[in-house]
């Protein structure tokens, strides 16, 4: 599996956990191994620029996920197809304000972000009320077995 990380901005992130994070949500999903992700991070004018651009919204958000070949996780006991499953764009400071708010690391916040964005590269949803309970339910749940793998708890 292929997940490259780009850092744009001044802040020290730990680009290794992203990619471990990244692997075990895809794992999960049964997302084919030759799959390819991007993970970029940006400051809060290029978040900005991206939110009004693509969802015609003021400001700068959390996480943007650009699809490319549209993949979906891969049915029980196989994989989805191979193919270019897209970019994930995090802005750490977005991420850091809403770690403080809600009390915990910045660097959970930004693994969570990476687990809601790679969701919406497999099509899930928030937009409806039982959209948004099945996709933040399995967001909840990856991201707690994946801080498990690690020896961590939230």
């Amino acid at each position: 599996m292929s997940i490259d990380v780009h850092n744009e901005t001044e802040v020290a992130v730990d680009e290794l956990e992203l990619v471990a994070c990244a692997r075990y949500v895809l794992g999960q999903m049964r997302v084919h191994p030759q799959a390819e992700l991007a993970i970029t991070l940006v400051d809060e004018p290029a978040m900005e620029t991206l939110h009004v651009q693509w969802m015609d919204l003021p400001g700068p958000t959390d996480v943007m996920s650009f699809p490319m070949d549209e993949l979906r996780p891969g049915p029980q006991g196989s994989t989805s197809e191979p193919g270019l499953l897209g970019d994930v764009v995090l802005c750490p400071t977005v991420a850091a304000t809403q770690a403080a708010q809600a009390g915990h690391a910045t660097e959970e916040e930004l693994l969570l972000l990476t687990t809601h964005g790679i969701l919406h590269l497999l099509g899930y949803d928030h937009a409806e009320p039982e959209e948004e309970k099945e996709m933040f339910e399995l967001q909840r749940q990856l991201l707690l077995t994946f801080l498990a793998t690690r020896g961590r708890t939230v």
